[in-house]
């Protein structure tokens, strides 16, 4: 019987096709992608980088909320959750390309249905990400998802749900945690932007479990954008945690003194407090 193999031949074009195409998807970064394209700046950026790189990061003004470090349990939720819905410069340009904020997971001050479905959040922002392209945000997105989450292929359309599985699965174990993860960056001291009303409940739990170089900063926006839909509430929280019965401008002045100077004291105490 002849063997039907004798006929089958390689062909040396489609294998290479496929090589290229798999080559096409990986993601790499050049780790000179912040520096100068002049040789000689780039040689001068890169020997200043070495010298600097493996120092501990001392981070003024974070964002982080304390309750999310504050809970040894926390977890940062979903890819979407964790990029997109709360990542206003994402959601400011999408929009000014016409997505809707809602469609992004984001609610808006009409009563507009809000995508509930992350998977189709994720996919919508990934559709867009070529917007993204010579931004800062296109920047550092790329830096944590390929060193910081090993994702290995470009994020495209027809990817976006194989990584948000990789994503999903890296955000499930405990080493991204955000104590885990806290520890691993090496950050020697990190200021979380706390509101005019907040009673510190969540720095005192940080504080007994040792974390006192996390510390509060001063932040009142809700309390001084009049146009907050919720200021008016806002300033009752703030008359509540100050002792201050907030009637007029003078005793506001006074309410918003006394939660600075409360922020003050209590990052000095956890300055004083050794490690």
């Amino acid at each position: 019987m002849m063997n039907e193999n004798v006929f089958v031949t390689k062909n040396p074009a489609a294998e290479q096709s496929v090589a290229e195409k798999t080559a096409d998807r990986a993601w790499r970064l050049s780790p000179d992608r912040c520096f100068a394209a002049d040789p000689a700046q780039r040689t001068i950026a890169r020997t200043l980088y070495a010298a600097v790189q493996d120092l501990p990061l001392i981070a003024p003004h974070g964002h982080v909320p304390p309750a999310l470090l504050a809970d040894p349990d926390a977890r940062l939720g979903t890819p979407a959750e964790l990029f997109i819905i709360p990542d206003h410069y994402i959601l400011r340009m999408l929009y000014s390309q016409g997505v809707a904020l809602e469609a992004m997971g984001a609610s808006s001050t009409d009563d507009a249905a809000v995508e509930r479905d992350h998977r189709r959040i994720w996919q919508r922002f990934v559709d867009h990400f070529h917007l993204f392209r010579a931004t800062p945000t296109g920047l550092w997105l790329a830096d944590e998802l390929v060193n910081l989450f090993g994702v290995q292929e470009r994020l495209t359309s027809e990817s976006a749900q194989r990584i948000y599985d990789h994503l999903e699965a890296r955000l499930a174990q405990p080493e991204f945690a955000p104590r885990a993860l806290l520890d691993r960056f090496g950050i020697e001291l990190l200021c979380t932007t706390d509101a005019a009303t907040d009673a510190l409940d969540h720095h005192r739990r940080l504080h007994a479990d040792g974390l006192t170089h996390i510390r509060p900063t001063f932040r009142p926006d809700a309390v001084v954008n009049l146009d907050y839909p919720a200021w008016r509430q806002q300033i009752d929280a703030l008359s509540a945690v100050a002792g201050i019965d907030v009637v007029d401008y003078t005793s506001y002045v006074r309410a918003l003194e006394q939660r600075r100077a409360a922020l003050r004291r209590w990052a000095r105490w956890q300055l004083t407090t050794p490690r």
